[in-house]
């Protein structure tokens, strides 16, 4: 006999409907697993063998024949033992009912039979509404985050594999999961730009980045303060959009993050040590590639802090998902694309030692060291950088005297002002901020006033700028005047956008 069931896997971030089909015939007795199962998925045999025992509806000694379906795609993780157990049941005659093919079962069962949360609940919740399914059964871990989708899905969080057997026989029907109001998760309360003392001048370039969603590279001795002001970015982002969360939570989810997620009112902020690989910055892994920090900062920000001491591969890796938003993976077990849109942190020492430039005179670094540590960051990812600042020590005054400083809640006000506006001019398109415009959005939005665009093309003749660094000045003052509540850019605009490519005017 051969029973049918429908679950859902993941590939990459994308969820799609796998068709289980359960076939028994005498003979010898064997399990086979077919349709490209991983390492996971073929240890769901004793998993599912051992659980069918616990509750009494041992499988029966024939030639037990899997079949995991479309066959071309790789099925990686536990998610298949649920669908795998009850097709053999049903195969077997201990549920006589046909199991319905509005309903779709996901989840990874114990020994005893209770069922574990999986990986990529979300994407493959919203692969079954796309199939036209009406009823999805997982595991009680899952149904927070797979409720997100909204109530055209029925869930049914379920703890144990007898409760769908009882809702399936009629004994004690499953209610459908009612979703609670999530318990947002506050930002921390440690963290504010209030404790930063001094630096306004650099903290009014965070402002700016956080408003326009610019990078940004902050370059200064040790002590001045650039990882203090680099974790507190978070605290000023504006709130993400319901589309952007919902990115954000499928995301997470694909590596069994996603209740967490779902319950952050934060922008992710990841901040990978320096000695991490160039696969752990773009994703990868074995099977098929998992998500690395440049998606796991998708729609909030990637902070590399000690920036020239990362290996050069690991930053070169960052700028093609600069420029388009993604980043495309391949392995020998297939291409994988993950949205990657972030803001990129920097923080960085002017040389070897971190002293120089510093008013104490303790570097002892040459010119010639200098010049080598500073290009460890090639050209063309500085030219992607649309902040640099240099972070001056901080003088003893603003210490002692520890005056009150502007609140993360006053700056974030402003940023949320700015990207208002923005959002109303790029109504309708796929630009979110002033980072993101296109070369048509660029030559309408961003045209200053005639003293402005005489001190950009001074600018560009004499620091000698590329392209590319020509818009992001552009871009850059766009978001200086969004600030200003004006439509128009200014030679003002212009003027402090150009003294941010500070690395330019220095010919570093």
């Amino acid at each position: 006999m051969i029973a049918t069931v429908f679950s859902a896997g993941i590939y990459g971030i994308e969820g799609y409907l796998v068709t289980v089909e359960c076939g028994l015939v005498n003979g010898l007795p064997s399990f086979e697993l077919v349709g490209l199962p991983g390492a996971a998925v073929k240890e769901s045999k004793e998993r599912v063998t051992t659980a069918a025992r616990s509750i009494g509806m041992a499988l029966l000694p024939a030639r037990k024949t899997v079949n995991l379906a479309p066959a071309d795609i790789r099925k990686e993780g536990a998610v298949y033992d649920l669908p795998i157990l009850l097709g053999l049941l049903a195969a077997q005659g201990n549920i006589e009912q046909q199991l319905p093919d509005d309903s779709v079962f996901i989840g990874e069962i114990g020994l005893r039979g209770e069922l574990r949360p999986v990986k990529g609940a979300l994407s493959m919740a919203m692969a079954v509404q796309q199939a036209g399914k009406s009823k999805l059964f997982l595991p009680e871990g899952n149904a927070e985050e797979a409720s997100l989708i909204g109530n055209d899905l029925i869930i049914y969080a379920v703890h144990h594999v007898e409760q769908i057997l009882d809702h399936l026989t009629g004994k004690h029907p499953l209610e459908a999961y009612v979703p609670e109001h999530l318990v947002q998760d506050t930002p921390d309360a440690a963290l504010d730009f209030c404790d930063v003392m001094g630096q306004e001048n650099v903290k009014r370039a965070m402002e700016i980045a956080a408003a326009g969603g610019h990078n940004m590279l902050m370059s200064g001795s040790p002590g001045s303060g650039k990882s203090m002001m680099a974790k507190r970015i978070g605290t000023i982002l504006p709130p993400m959009t319901p589309e952007e969360k919902m990115d954000v939570v499928r995301i997470y989810s694909i590596i069994g993050e996603g209740s967490r997620a779902a319950r952050s009112q934060m922008r992710p902020v990841r901040a990978p040590h320096h000695t991490t690989s160039a696969a752990g910055i773009a994703g990868g892994g074995k099977g098929i590639p998992m998500p690395g920090e440049l998606s796991l900062a998708h729609n909030g920000v990637l902070f590399l802090d000690e920036l020239p001491e990362f290996r050069v591969d690991a930053l070169e890796v960052l700028r093609q998902p600069i420029e388009n938003g993604t980043v495309s993976i391949v392995r020998t077990a297939g291409r994988v694309t993950y949205p990657a849109r972030f803001m990129l942190i920097c923080a960085m020492n002017p040389c070897k030692c971190g002293w120089y430039g510093h008013p104490s005179g303790r570097c002892r670094c040459t010119p010639a060291e200098v010049k080598k540590y500073r290009r460890k960051i090639s050209g063309p990812l500085l030219d992607r950088i649309d902040i640099q600042v240099h972070v001056r020590p901080v003088p003893l005054k603003d210490l002692s005297e520890r005056k009150p400083a502007e609140s993360s809640a006053d700056i974030r006000a402003r940023v949320i002002a700015a990207r208002e506006r923005q959002q109303a001019r790029y109504a309708g398109t796929k630009t979110r901020c002033n980072a993101d415009m296109q070369p048509a959005q660029l030559a309408e939005f961003c045209r200053p006033d005639a003293a402005g665009q005489a001190l950009l093309d001074a600018a560009f003749k004499k620091l000698g700028m590329t392209a590319r660094s020509y818009d992001r000045i552009l871009r850059l003052a766009r978001t200086i005047a969004d600030l200003a509540g004006e439509e128009r850019i200014s030679a003002g605009h212009i003027a402090e956008a150009i003294q941010y490519r500070s690395m330019d005017r220095d010919g570093a």
